[in-house]
């Protein structure tokens, strides 16, 4: 198994993912090819708005173009793939960070919507109190479980697809 290691993100790729409907698009092609058309279904938007950010994620990498193919009515189809360089990006949240730091937790929050609160599997809710230092390590180390398992997904293709989030936040007193 190649190791991967996180790099961080460009700006081209930060601005790629800082919308969530770009984020549900790469959720979606995932392990599957979808054309432009399958997406704006799934998605219940314009297919046309769903083609600008399909766009967007392919300029940045995140998206790569299948094999054309005859669609059911004989036109040309283009299906995408994700590329999942987007799990190996690393960035800090805040000043200096995306411009929408919030994407993906609005697109996490439209999946589970869409899911139902039947679809849950485990959550854990906290508050710590961690220095600058402790937070680094807690991250390095979740993110290290996580790089784990994403690494070796492919090996697990026959099981059901989880999705989760991590997000450690400040509290306000």
């Amino acid at each position: 198994m190649v190791q991967r290691q996180r790099r961080p993100a460009t700006v081209q790729e930060t601005k790629a993912l800082a919308h969530p409907l770009r984020l549900r698009v790469l959720r979606l092609c995932m392990g599957q090819e979808l054309t432009n058309k399958q997406l704006a279904e799934r998605l219940g938007r314009d297919p046309g708005t769903v083609l600008y950010h399909v766009r967007q994620l392919v300029a940045a990498g995140f998206l790569e173009v299948g094999e054309v193919r005859a669609g059911a009515g004989g036109a040309l189809e283009k299906p995408y793939r994700s590329t999942d360089r987007s799990w190996w990006l690393d960035g800090p949240l805040g000043d200096d960070g995306p411009p929408a730091p919030m994407a993906p937790l609005q697109a996490f929050q439209e999946e589970l919507a869409e899911a139902g609160p039947e679809s849950v599997r485990t959550y854990a809710r906290f508050a710590l109190h961690l220095s600058p230092e402790e937070l680094a390590e807690l991250d390095r180390r979740i993110s290290a479980v996580l790089d784990e398992y994403v690494a070796t997904d492919d090996q697990r293709l026959d099981r059901p697809l989880h999705g989760g989030i991590f997000v450690l936040h400040r509290l306000v007193r």
